[in-house]
């Protein structure tokens, strides 16, 4: 009961960043932006605390969008006709927004202006990344996908039911990774073996058909093996 209740709270909270997204334009145009800079941030080889500090300031700016975006449908709630005190609140929210929104550029441009310099000096290049943190990086990028593609065609939860099968997802990231890692025909059998099962159990549970277990395991393998290709 409680991992249902914990499952529940996640797929509620996920719903709510998935409907901010699908309605309001300035949260898709950060998170937008957010993506493009971790993703160049990762593939210049931003060090780790030079991406601790752009990964709080992407917080903060998206944290600030989805407070104003709760506000201004609590406002509206409250006082659904105009009213001048509506209006000053929602403006002060989108203030504070566009006082994050600077900050997070201001402190963006003062870390990646040195590893701009160096890319221009030395030429367009890409970091390279241990196993482990490419690894990492592919479960995350399935992860947003899968999200992403459950709330694009509108069925199912995020974390449960919907195309594509997230754990039919990760499960083969994970095979993928691991093979590549250990470049071991008998561990990658078995763990094709243990992602298989996992995928089976989708199916026998009801939780997904055939054809979204297979999209998941094509997704969660195609991404993890280009991930590997470019920055391994």
């Amino acid at each position: 009961m409680p991992l249902r209740k914990l499952i529940e709270s996640a797929n509620n909270a996920i719903e709510g960043i998935l409907y901010a997204a699908r309605t309001q334009r300035h949260v898709k145009y950060h998170l937008t932006a957010a993506a493009v800079v971790l993703v160049v941030s990762y593939a210049f080889g931003v060090e780790r605390t030079d991406f601790l500090i752009i990964s709080i300031a992407i917080t903060l700016v998206l944290l600030s969008e989805m407070l104003n975006t709760a506000i201004e449908h609590v406002v509206d709630m409250v006082s659904p006709e105009f009213s001048e005190k509506a209006r000053i609140v929602k403006d002060v929210a989108a203030g504070a927004v566009l006082i994050t929104v600077f900050g997070a550029v201001v402190v963006g441009y003062i870390v990646l202006f040195p590893y701009l310099s160096e890319l221009f000096e030395r030429g367009p290049s890409l970091a390279k990344h241990t196993f482990q943190e490419v690894a990492l990086i592919s479960i995350v990028l399935v992860l947003i996908l899968v999200i992403g593609l459950k709330a694009y065609f509108g069925k199912g939860h995020p974390l449960s039911g919907g195309m594509p099968s997230g754990h039919s997802a990760i499960a083969f990231s994970v095979w993928m990774a691991l093979t590549l890692f250990s470049g071991s025909f008998k561990v990658s059998l078995l763990c094709l073996i243990l992602a298989l099962f996992v995928a089976q159990s989708r199916i026998a549970l009801g939780a997904h058909t055939y054809w979204e277990v297979i999209a998941g395991a094509v997704l969660g393998a195609t991404v993890t093996f280009l991930a590997f290709m470019i920055f391994a």
